[in-house]
């Protein structure tokens, strides 16, 4: 690892010691808080749109946020660890199939919307277990054992009449 390489680690530490990100990709709809200075006083401007692009490359790490501001597409190209970015917010997870979505630069309207990713919970043992314990005190475990019961004797009643 040569010295330039071993700066840019240690700076990317120290970059990412001040600022938690949320983790999102390409097609999320993200707001972006950023600081603005005009003149003397400095205030937050929020900047939300669709994530159409990212770029991993260590400190040098950047991503594409798309908008529509009066009909005009509006692109801006946002450095990760930049000191004008305040935070990141996920807003909602997109469902894509691509990891730069240039082609919705030609598109608008309906064509340009993109389907929200379905987030299933998860069944955890616990949940199960509850769950049959609550068909036991319902009782309708008492009904499938009485159903086995008759099938098991009319199979028992055929097998004799066989015989």
């Amino acid at each position: 690892m040569n010295t330039l390489e071993k700066f840019e680690k240690d700076q990317l530490e120290s970059l990412k010691t001040n600022k938690t990100f949320p983790k999102f990709n390409p097609g999320d709809t993200v707001k972006v808080h950023l600081k603005v200075k005009e003149g003397e006083k400095e205030r937050i401007q929020i900047y939300e749109g669709v994530c159409i692009a990212k770029k991993n490359a260590g400190i040098n790490s950047s991503f594409t946020v798309r908008k529509i501001s009066y009909g005009e597409g509006i692109e801006r190209v946002l450095p990760l660890y930049s000191p004008q970015i305040e935070k990141i917010e996920l807003v909602k997870s997109g469902d894509v199939r691509r990891s730069k979505l240039y082609y919705l630069r030609g598109r608008s309207g309906k064509s340009a919307r993109i389907a929200e990713k379905n987030i299933y919970s998860q069944n955890t043992p616990e949940k199960n277990d509850a769950k049959k314990i609550d068909n036991i005190k319902s009782g309708t475990s008492e009904k499938q054992t009485a159903n086995s019961k008759e099938v098991k004797t009319k199979v028992a009643d055929d097998v004799e009449k066989k015989k």
